[in-house]
């Protein structure tokens, strides 16, 4: 702590922080540019991430065939099957004849009971007493119990005497091909095959474990054992099996529901809503997207609004500090040159037109202008897209494969790839010059543009701010070194006018 001014009276620190004030104004300046610099990082760093998730958005929703082959599937009889479109790029109709469900293989073990008089096992026991304290299993050595499900590989169990009855249950449902539970009304052990299919369970074990379990399925066994059966259906005239009531024929999902004493009817159209939705949501997004980035790169700059400093803060409201802020933030990214030379590729390429087949498979070259997507009149909207719903939708009844070619398909050659993907091809590219500049969260500076200089500025700063501590100690010695000459020559005043009235 310093204390001046004591013999001369002078305030010396107010005199050395106003002195000082003027030779900070330097540095004031580099540490408004290290701020500003930030903001553009951020802001950098935010429009990255914005393009990451629009690429992404693009891969999962337009740039995938699926979304181009929604369709809408009408079944005579919702109560015996329903079919749905997975994969199938062209409608589809017939005639669907049940005359089997698939069905699981079940088990059933006899009855567990325990102690005198017997009496089956409670819930209660089957969780916390062993198998040899219900008094089913006592051997002292481990014995093995094999299941084999429908259409899987025999799996072991190991079962010890100290196991519970629902540690057991535990390891066949963990371990095997099968759900397994206990019924304490019944004191059986239930199991049905985990997957559906002609077949049965078997069970065998070492020792006596079949037997103490009660799932022996021999002749002389009580257990019983119910086999699972395929489904059987015709399907457009072809007699056929399947181990699931749910599979795949031709791109179309069925699930088999109930056996038909008549055939079942259905057929599929393509599903114009979902498509329109789809291409709707990707001319939103573009929009959406160009506005933003053409907001951020004709941004106006406000030079004379600089980052405030803390003691600028201080004489100030907040909400006088969030509107200076507000325009000191202002054009970060003006005239920036990647987004500026990807926002004029996008314009060509939302305008290019794609080689394809129509209807009949004949070549043809279409354009979203055919599809009813054309740039607004208004030059104020840089590039915008409106859609005209109605012709769109024509077009996508007409031909949904062309609409995928023109938006989704992939292709080296830009005559065949579809725009969708030449378009994120374009944020691939900023997004790289982007980080170029601007890096990640988790960069070292020296590893971009704007960190490198930020890291110089850091430097000039330190540099800086060493000057000015050494500058104030100057200071503050020179006026130290005044209070001593004033209180030396106050000294010998006294003295002086000691010896004069003295000598009087």
């Amino acid at each position: 702590m310093r204390i001046g001014g004591i013999v001369s009276g002078m305030d010396t620190e107010s005199i050395i922080r106003d002195m000082m004030k003027a030779h900070r104004l330097p540095l004031d300046k580099i540490t408004q540019k290290k701020q500003y610099t930030q903001w553009m990082l951020d802001d950098y760093r935010s429009t990255n991430r914005d393009l990451r998730k629009s690429g992404d958005k693009l891969f999962d929703t337009v740039m995938k065939q699926g979304t181009y082959l929604q369709k809408n599937v009408t079944v005579s009889d919702e109560k015996a099957a329903s079919i749905t479109s997975k994969t199938s790029a062209s409608d589809f109709s017939g005639t669907l004849e049940i005359e089997q469900l698939a069905s699981q293989a079940t088990f059933q073990s006899g009855s567990l009971t325990t102690g005198t008089p017997a009496a089956t096992i409670t819930d209660d026991e089957a969780k916390t007493k062993t198998l040899a304290e219900l008094n089913i299993f006592t051997s002292t050595e481990g014995q093995t119990l094999t299941i084999t499900a429908p259409g899987k590989e025999a799996r072991e169990i190991t079962i010890k005497s100290t196991d519970t009855l629902n540690s057991v249950l535990d390891q066949i449902n963990e371990k095997t091909g099968v759900s397994a539970f206990y019924d304490s009304g019944t004191g059986k052990i239930a199991m049905s095959a985990k997957d559906s299919g002609a077949g049965e369970i078997t069970i065998a074990g070492t020792g006596t474990i079949a037997q103490d379990l009660k799932l022996d399925a021999s002749a002389s066994g009580t257990a019983k054992s119910v086999e699972g059966t395929d489904a059987k259906f015709t399907f457009n005239g072809l007699e056929t099996t399947r181990s699931s009531n749910t599979f795949t024929i031709n791109g179309f999902e069925v699930s088999l529901k109930a056996k038909t004493t008549a055939p079942v009817t259905f057929s599929s159209s393509t599903n114009v809503d979902k498509i329109v939705d789809s291409v709707t949501q990707f001319v939103n997004d573009y929009n959406e997207m160009i506005e933003k980035l053409n907001g951020k790169v004709k941004e106006k700059q406000f030079k004379s609004f600089h980052p405030l400093s803390d003691a600028e803060k201080a004489d100030m409201k907040e909400k006088e500090i969030e509107l200076w802020e507000e325009k000191a933030k202002s054009g970060t990214m003006r005239n920036d040159p990647a987004l500026s030379t990807m926002l004029s590729n996008l314009r060509t390429i939302m305008s290019k037109a794609v080689e394809t087949t129509d209807k009949d498979g004949n070549k043809i070259n279409i354009s979203l202008k055919d599809l009813g997507i054309e740039t607004t009149k208004n030059y104020l909207d840089n590039g915008k897209l409106t859609i005209n719903e109605d012709k769109l939708r024509e077009k996508i009844a007409e031909n949904p494969n062309a609409v995928y070619d023109l938006i989704g398909r992939g292709n080296d050659d830009p005559k065949k790839a579809g725009i969708a993907h030449e378009y994120r091809n374009e944020l691939t590219t900023a997004q790289k010059k982007i980080s170029e500049k601007a890096g990640s969260s988790t960069a070292l500076n020296d590893s971009f543009a704007l960190g490198r200089s930020m890291k110089s500025m850091d430097k000039q700063i330190a540099r800086f701010e060493q000057r000015l501590e050494m500058m104030e100690n100057r200071y503050w010695k020179q006026f130290n070194a005044m209070e001593t000459a004033i209180q030396r020559a106050n000294a010998q005043s006294a003295q002086l006018m000691s010896s004069l009235g003295g000598g009087m």
